[in-house]
């Protein structure tokens, strides 16, 4: 046992990989094919995929939020840990990024649980607010745009349930929120929300050290 959490090497991190991931091979293939684009870093690590599909299968989730699809692995992951009937509304501006993954979300036989839709992501959940979706959302994953990150987390406490989950992704931002030096606006909007959600009463909350660093926020 440790009193803090350990540190992974290339080594140990593979180990970790090799021990625990049990990727569809439509994820892998497209994990594959995201590794030659230029913002590959983009995409989240396969160890987050896998934390966030048994946390949406503990839940029983069936409709769930995603805000920045990238080129979908989240979108595939978390989708294909749905029941039939469930559903991911995937936000995105990209048609170049997102146009990668919809093959793999067709072979991979998901891409009728996955309503992508292309526009500014906060008319898209101002819009489903407006239609009556509050408080019918069962999970929310967030790694788009960081200024607009605070903004996405009021909209999606507002369109869960009471005990639906947010997922926000990049909360360390490769140790950039740590130090005051660094002042640049994506670094000053995490750092902010971060102190915000440690206060914030109406969520139960948990920093994990995994990726890029992702919060849980339990609607109470």
């Amino acid at each position: 046992m440790s009193n803090r959490t350990l540190i992974l090497d290339s080594i140990l991190h593979q180990y970790l990989l090799d021990q625990s991931l049990r990727e569809h091979p439509q994820q892998a293939a497209l994990r594959e094919a995201t590794r030659a684009h230029p913002l590959a870093r983009m995409q989240s690590s396969p160890e987050q995929g896998e934390l966030m599909q048994l946390l949406v299968k503990l839940m029983g989730a069936r409709l769930t939020l995603e805000i920045g699809v990238f080129t979908g692995y989240s979108a595939l992951t978390v989708a294909l840990a749905l029941p039939p009937d469930g559903r991911v509304l995937a936000c995105d501006l990209s048609t170049e990024y997102t146009a990668l993954g919809l093959p793999f979300w067709e072979r991979a036989g998901v891409a009728g649980k996955i309503e992508l839709v292309l526009g500014p992501a906060l008319a898209t959940l101002d819009a489903r607010l407006g239609r009556g979706e509050g408080g019918s959302y069962d999970f929310a994953f967030i790694d788009a745009d960081k200024p607009n990150y605070d903004n996405y987390y009021e909209r999606c406490l507002q369109l869960l349930r009471p005990g639906g989950l947010i997922a926000i992704d990049n909360v360390l931002w490769s140790g950039r929120v740590a130090r005051p030096a660094e002042l640049d606006p994506d670094t000053a909007a995490l750092r902010t929300l971060n102190a915000k959600l440690h206060h914030d009463e109406r969520v139960d909350l948990a920093m994990v050290p995994i990726g890029d660093g992702l919060t849980l926020a339990r609607k109470r």
